[in-house]
């Protein structure tokens, strides 16, 4: 479950963990659609810029995207649209969140995230 600790606002029930070369090199490419109640959450070895930039190649939807820093504060946020080439956070971040674009309206940089596997 992903969780927003500034409203302790469930975000999402089923969160995805990508931390293999292969999960993170696929992602959301390929699929037709991402669930309301799903969430992918990436994980860096380190905060960085150009570790937490993404493409949406091959990404047939728009999806939510939150760049969070090394503690889980959202550092950025972006819609991002099918097929741009490119996408970085304004900040360093070690995770990144890809959602369905209503978590922006629910998440604010600065906000507190964590999350939970069942």
């Amino acid at each position: 479950m992903l969780i927003n600790q500034a409203t302790g606002q469930p975000l999402a029930l089923r969160v995805r963990m990508c931390t293999t070369f292969w999960r993170k090199l696929r992602g959301l490419m390929f699929r037709r659609r991402l669930d309301p109640d799903e969430a992918y959450v990436f994980v860096g070895a380190r905060e960085s810029i150009a570790e937490s930039t993404i493409h949406m190649l091959f990404v047939f939807f728009p999806i939510a995207v939150l760049w969070l820093d090394a503690q889980k504060r959202v550092v950025d946020v972006a819609l991002a649209r099918p097929f741009r080439p490119y996408y970085a956070p304004r900040h360093s971040a070690q995770y990144f969140v890809e959602g369905v674009p209503g978590l922006l309206d629910q998440v604010h940089v600065g906000d507190e995230l964590d999350w939970e596997m069942r």
